[in-house]
């Protein structure tokens, strides 16, 4: 899954990375290096400038709600639990087949969270005692370095309480796809500790390697049958994973240090 990722890159490094034509100050957000579901992020999308008259798409750098809410949802209540859209089954339920259609957009991210149980807790939920889990955060990033690209999908919500002009009127929301985690190993594994992104989590935020991106992008591109095969997961050895410090649990924390490898997991947290 995709419940916590860190975005450090300004407007200028996207615009450069994704080839972005427009943005306006207004859409622009601080770093992030620990991303909640409900925050503010942002996406890339290609879509008709609002009132220009002209019908072409134009690629944009956009400030969205993490969390989506369907166009038809009676409140917006239930956002945070829309955060993330399987891949397995997103063309076909009620709430994301027609973002997936016609909505699509990119999350850039530095990369993501996720949380490992350690080994003798899990050995104590087998045998059916109760006990706290000490959970050991990972950070899962490109090797190489470049922006990891989250398929995503976005929606409008119009809020009918609200007069037409009121500046809250229309909600902007997104959720992240995710897919089946890669069972091969790491392009990067830590000394100790899972060599795949799998031993980690059964599921990962799908990555969309740049070849794809235009694709994925294209609002013209609305048949489903012609979009499944995007979603196939990225190549293998991509991507590394590093245990941090277990300050990323706590959402108040934010800052570079969240991303800091650790030689090793932190103490009583895990193997």
């Amino acid at each position: 899954m995709c419940g916590r990722f860190a975005a450090s890159r300004g407007p200028e490094d996207l615009a450069a990375a994704f080839e972005i034509e427009k943005w306006e100050p207004a859409e622009t957000l601080e770093p992030d290096y620990n991303v909640a579901p409900t925050k503010e992020i942002h996406v890339v999308l290609d879509r008709p400038l609002k009132d220009a008259g002209d019908p072409r798409p134009v690629r944009q750098l956009r400030k969205l709600r993490w969390g989506l809410v369907p166009s038809w949802a009676k409140t917006p209540e239930g956002a945070a639990r829309m955060i993330n859209a399987r891949a397995e089954t997103v063309h076909e339920k009620p709430s994301y087949r027609r973002a997936f259609a016609t909505r699509r957009c990119l999350v850039p991210a530095d990369g993501y969270y996720e949380w490992v149980t350690g080994a003798e807790e899990r050995e104590l939920e087998v045998e059916g005692r109760r006990k706290r889990p000490r959970k050991q955060p990972y950070f899962v990033t490109p090797a190489d370095g470049s922006v990891f690209a989250m398929a995503g999908l976005y929606e409008f919500w119009r809020d009918r309480t609200l007069p037409d002009d009121h500046p809250s009127a229309w909600w902007v929301t997104c959720s992240v796809i995710t897919t089946e985690a890669e069972r091969t190993p790491l392009a990067a594994a830590p000394a100790e500790g899972p060599r795949s992104l799998a031993d980690i989590h059964p599921r990962m935020p799908l990555m969309l390697t740049p070849p794809q991106w235009d694709d994925w992008l294209d609002p013209a591109r609305t048949d489903p049958g012609d979009l499944l095969p995007l979603l196939a997961p990225p190549p293998a050895g991509l991507l590394r994973a590093f245990p941090v410090s277990t300050a990323v649990s706590n959402v108040r924390n934010n800052g570079p240090e969240l991303l800091k490898e650790l030689a090793a997991p932190e103490a009583g947290t895990l193997f």
